[in-house]
Order: C-alpha cells, then structure tokens, then sequence
C-alpha cells in the first residue's frame, strides 16, 4: 500500500468546472509550510504511517527536508516515479493556501533530487504535480514526481495530464497560490 494512482483515479474525469476554487477533502494542515487547521498525524491515513515509518513494506527515499518523505510510486506511470509526502498531514492540493507556497517548492526540490540521485538528469523531460480532488485516491498532500514524462504510457498520459481536469502541474499550482496571495 505504499505508493498511490496508476489509474484508477482519474481514468474517469467527471465534468468538473476546473482547477480551483472551493475547499474540498481532507483538513488543511499543519507543522513546515503554515497552517490550516488539519492534525499532524492521522492513523487511518497510509501516508501518515508510512511518514512515521509505520508501513515495513515502503522504503524512504533520503530526502534532506525532515518534513517531508520520498518514495517510490507502488503503480508507477513512469520509469522513474516517486511520491512526495509532507510527515504532518495535510489533505489535499485544494486545501493549500498562499502560506503553503514554500511547501510545495520545497516538495519540488525534493523531486528533482530524488531524480538526479537515481540518475535522471533531465530535468526538461519531467511532470511534477498533483491530482485534483476529487480525483485524489489518498486524501493526504502528494507530489508525483515522473520521469522521463516522454516515456509516460498511455494511460499515464491520461492520468497525469496537464491541463486537465484531474491533475495539476506543480508550477501551476505554485501560479494559483502566488495569485491567491496577490489578491489579500
């Protein structure tokens, strides 16, 4: 139970107006990136437990932030996928406010580490970014991290594609939390 979507999340996209607007999920979080009200740990939750070293079958990746955690993708759409998952939980992308921005950048450094270790170093045929609720199978904030992305299959193409209903790109939600802070 370690890794997240091959497919089955967002292999049927309902008629969702787009990305944005309205809380939806899993609580707001909490501990490294700012508030939101959510729980630092919440047993029922996967990704909590494989955070807290609870889940023997996942190995953790080193990742040089302590409050996040790398891992493998247990269905992965790419050959290399890895999953990056804050230990404190907060729900999901929708939830994330302006005060989340340096959060997900941080997820983001984690990813192209994690890659240039694995010796991945093209960094132009990458995806990076999250499913859209309610397309999220795992109800805690994860970065998916593909590569090559010109090697993605075809449902994978379709499961982590930009622009699309169920999936945004890391640099696109970085762009909607930047203009959310514009706006305050």
């Amino acid at each position: 139970m370690a890794g997240e979507e091959g497919g089955s999340s967002g292999s049927s996209p309902a008629a969702e107006p787009s990305p944005g607007g309205g809380e939806a999920g899993a609580a707001g979080g909490e501990g490294a990136g700012g508030g939101g009200g959510g729980v630092a740990y919440d047993g029922k939750c996967v990704f909590c437990r494989i955070t807290h070293g609870e889940e023997a079958g996942t190995e953790l990746l080193p990742c040089e932030h302590e409050d996040l955690v790398c891992f493998r993708d247990i269905r992965p759409g790419a050959p290399h996928h890895y999953l990056v998952v804050p230990k404190n939980h907060i729900g999901n992308c929708k939830t994330l406010k302006s005060e989340h921005i340096p959060l997900v950048e941080r997820m983001m450094a984690v990813g192209k580490t994690v890659l240039q270790r694995n010796k991945f170093n093209d960094l132009n045929d990458i995806r990076m970014g999250f499913h859209w609720p309610p397309f999220c199978s795992i109800a805690h904030l994860h970065l998916h991290v593909l590569a090559p992305a010109s090697q993605l299959g075809f449902l994978s193409r379709m499961v982590y594609r930009i622009n699309s209903y169920w999936f945004i790109t890391a640099e696109q939600l970085l762009e909607r939390l930047k203009a959310e802070s514009a706006t305050i």
